[in-house]
């Protein structure tokens, strides 16, 4: 199983905001094997919590002004780690410090990354 067009069509917009607003390694993983209730997760780094903050909000204001809708959303306050979910697409934004401590590449090591250095000019090599 490989992410829908759909999936990959959030994760586009989801990119595009978190690259604009400072968002850094930026990680996109096709889960949609294991996963059946998500295809996509994107992960991305801020270098401090009102840059997580600022990440996460124009993430959600880009792909809620695309037409879609947030299914839920945790974390934000504290600026650490903020999940928003998509359906299709999931967007993990952490603290530096969180991104290292959970590992979710390393948990998730299985599946296939999906291509991101294009939109975000960042290099495509592991």
């Amino acid at each position: 199983m490989t992410a829908s067009n759909h999936a990959h069509e959030l994760l586009n917009t989801a990119i595009a905001a978190a690259d604009a607003t400072g968002g850094v390694d930026l990680v996109a993983l096709d889960v949609s094997g294991p996963l059946p209730l998500t295809d996509v997760f994107l992960l991305v780094t801020g270098r401090s919590e009102r840059n997580v903050i600022a990440i996460a909000d124009e993430v959600e204001n880009a792909l809620i002004a695309s037409g879609s809708k947030p299914l839920r959303r945790e974390g934000r306050q504290e600026g650490r780690w903020a999940l928003l979910d998509f359906g299709d697409l999931i967007v993990h934004v952490f603290h530096e410090e969180e991104r290292m401590y959970y590992g979710l590449e390393r948990l998730w090591k299985d599946c296939p990354a999906i291509p991101i250095g294009a939109l975000t000019g960042q290099s495509t090599d592991a």
